[in-house]
């Protein structure tokens, strides 16, 4: 890349994020997502940092900031009123001080205060601003594995869609069709005032993930109780695979900042989830799969939930296989990585999770894959996540078989990922230290 392509994409890329910063946290984009959501705060901060470290440590200590009693940190925060999105706290009703949603989401937090803290041009302000958010990260940590991992067996289930991150995957049809529809109190979806029908959730998606909101909030918003009330309880290994991520990462900063408790507590959560990863690897399909909890069964779903599992350490002939995965995905897409293979017949190219890219899944599978030894196949996805911001600018997501943007658009974390890849560009992406 020429020097001045690279200036002009770093430049493009801050102005979303100073277009979309609202002072101590981000928003993903104008209109379609007006509040700060959780994993998509936690991947922005990295590129925050390559311009203002102190408002990268911001981005986090505000998310923190809404932690729940119980160590819960929602996967959405509504700082201020905006009716241009659906569900907001009216229909959360958590009866938090500053409203927020009932539910979590991917665990990166640990892995982001790492990279920060280790990048820090600040050692000595990098220091004091991670360890309180080491303590408040593990109280997450152990909320994860009380709540979400009820007979021990070192793996956690999500019981709504959306904490995923990935809300429509194919990986849940199976496990939403069990999720009534009937019986829940009327809506009006505000996303498709800004987005493609076409590339948003069906209204029968809508319906289920509004079912679970409103059964959980009959329960008063218990954690203690909504693991074994939801009908829907899925064990998905990029899920699990950030959490342990994160764990180890923490654990690594633990050690190194002198708290060896914390540490150890996080390395041991680490290493038990990552012997029970195995129990999602399937032979045929060359990657980890879902498990449905109910059922006790993997899900026969070859998403981008199991490809995410390079980003935790797992081990060498695991990453191997899911480098060679992930090629052989590339001789059926024009770009990497699809969040559904397209030779799936219920692949859907632009519609949200069940075809299209997502630049932030790039990021973490090639940084897991280099830090593996995977390098080859690591640089191919950072040079097909450049060469889509070049065809197609900042989108959301975008399709996988013509790079056509999707989604909504000038999008926080896909300009933080961009800063990431330049920087990581003729570098190892990864380092598990």
């Amino acid at each position: 890349m020429e020097p001045a392509e690279r200036a002009a994409l770093v430049e493009n890329a801050l102005a979303i994020l100073r277009e979309n910063d609202r002072g101590a946290y981000t928003v993903p984009t104008r209109g379609l997502y007006p509040f700060q959501w959780n994993w998509d705060s936690c991947l922005t901060a990295l590129g925050l940092g390559h311009h203002d470290e102190d408002r990268a440590w911001r981005e986090i200590e505000t998310l923190f900031g809404h932690q729940w009693p119980d160590g819960m940190v929602p996967h959405i925060v509504f700082h201020v009123p905006d009716d241009g999105y659906f569900p907001g706290p009216d229909v959360w009703r958590t009866k938090r001080p500053v409203p927020t949603s009932g539910i979590t989401q991917p665990a990166v937090a640990g892995f982001a205060v790492r990279r920060l803290f280790e990048r820090a041009r600040d050692p000595a302000m990098a220091a004091a601003r991670a360890r309180p958010l080491l303590a408040a990260i593990d109280r997450w940590h152990q909320w994860f594995f009380a709540h979400r991992d009820p007979a021990g067996e070192g793996l956690v289930a999500i019981i709504h869609p959306w904490e995923s991150g990935r809300d429509n995957s194919i990986d849940w049809d199976e496990a939403l069709a069990r999720v009534p529809r009937d019986g829940i109190e009327p809506y009006a979806r505000r996303d498709l005032q800004h987005a493609d029908a076409a590339h948003r959730p069906t209204d029968a998606d809508y319906d289920r993930f509004v079912w679970l909101l409103e059964r959980f909030r009959g329960l008063g918003w218990d954690n203690a109780r909504l693991h074994d009330a939801s009908p829907f309880q899925v064990v998905d290994p990029g899920f699990n695979a950030i959490l342990i991520r994160s764990c180890h990462d923490l654990a690594a900063l633990a050690e190194r900042l002198g708290d060896d408790e914390l540490a150890a507590r996080n390395r041991a959560f680490a290493e038990r989830g990552l012997a029970a990863l195995e129990s999602l690897w399937s032979e045929a399909a060359g990657q980890y799969l879902a498990c449905d909890r109910t059922t006790g069964r993997l899900v026969e779903s070859c998403s981008i939930g199991g490809l995410l599992a390079a980003f935790a350490p797992i081990p060498a002939r695991r990453a191997e296989a899911l480098g060679r995965r992930i090629a052989a995905l590339g001789e059926r897409a024009g770009h990497l990585v699809p969040s559904h293979d397209p030779a799936d017949a219920r692949f859907d190219a632009r519609r949200y999770w069940r075809g299209p890219i997502w630049l932030i899944c790039n990021y973490m599978i090639a940084d897991g894959l280099a830090a593996a030894g995977e390098d080859v196949i690591a640089r191919r996805i950072g040079a097909d996540s450049i060469d889509l911001i070049g065809k197609s600018g900042f989108a959301e997501y975008y399709d996988p078989l013509t790079a056509e943007p999707c989604g909504g658009g000038r999008f926080t974390w896909t300009a933080a990922m961009v800063l990431e890849f330049l920087k990581t560009t003729g570098e190892q992406p990864g380092d598990r230290g």
